[in-house]
């Protein structure tokens, strides 16, 4: 992506990439979607009946699909800025992906499902590991008992520094919050340093 400047000047501007990850239906490539200028990258299949005794869906009874590799949308800031948006599959057996999508990040949401809290732990224990600066997004799914988010914080032993907000992934105005949040957090965290 390439801009002409006021002054007939080509500039290239600064990608910036961010990961969009958690456990399996937790909202992910809704929410990559929602807030994507471009038609989102998707790389969902079909649940198969080979997935049956692998692919937990208490609580999700109603998904049919799932991503395999990667979701993918772009958020133009300005002619300066450019917002990557890398989704991660959520299943377990396809996580050897994430190191490669998590490379060269400037941050990460982990989204939450609060019918599964269980599922972001591993997303959680990912970031923290590779001290990659994350906020926990708690997707707030129609007809799912609402939590604060300190009930969410402690309930998922998070230390005071992360961010919890509350979203709703389907909608642009909420995803963007979500992510204002995170690139204020990692800024704060890089200044820090």
């Amino acid at each position: 992506m390439v801009f002409v400047g006021s002054d007939g000047q080509l500039t290239v501007p600064t990608a910036v990439k961010i990961v969009i990850a958690g456990g399996f239906g937790t909202g992910k490539t809704t929410m990559v979607a929602s807030v994507s200028e471009i038609p989102p990258l998707r790389t969902e299949e079909l649940l198969t009946e080979a997935g049956v005794h692998v692919d937990d869906l208490a609580g999700i009874e109603g998904k049919d699909t799932t991503t395999v590799a990667l979701d993918f949308g772009r958020i133009t800031i300005n002619t300066k800025v450019v917002l990557y948006l890398f989704g991660t599959p959520g299943q377990n057996r396809f996580w050897f992906m994430w190191d490669e999508l998590a490379t060269g990040a400037i941050g990460a949401v982990v989204l939450v499902d609060t019918r599964r809290l269980d599922s972001s732990f591993p997303s959680i224990d990912f970031f923290e590991h590779r001290a990659i600066p994350f906020i926990v997004a708690v997707n707030c799914f129609d007809g799912s008992q609402l939590y604060t988010v300190d009930e969410v914080r402690h309930a998922l032993d998070l230390d005071e520094a992360i961010p919890v907000v509350l979203c709703d992934a389907r909608d642009r105005e909420s995803s963007k919050a979500v992510l204002v949040e995170l690139i204020q957090h990692s800024m704060n965290r890089l200044a820090a340093v």
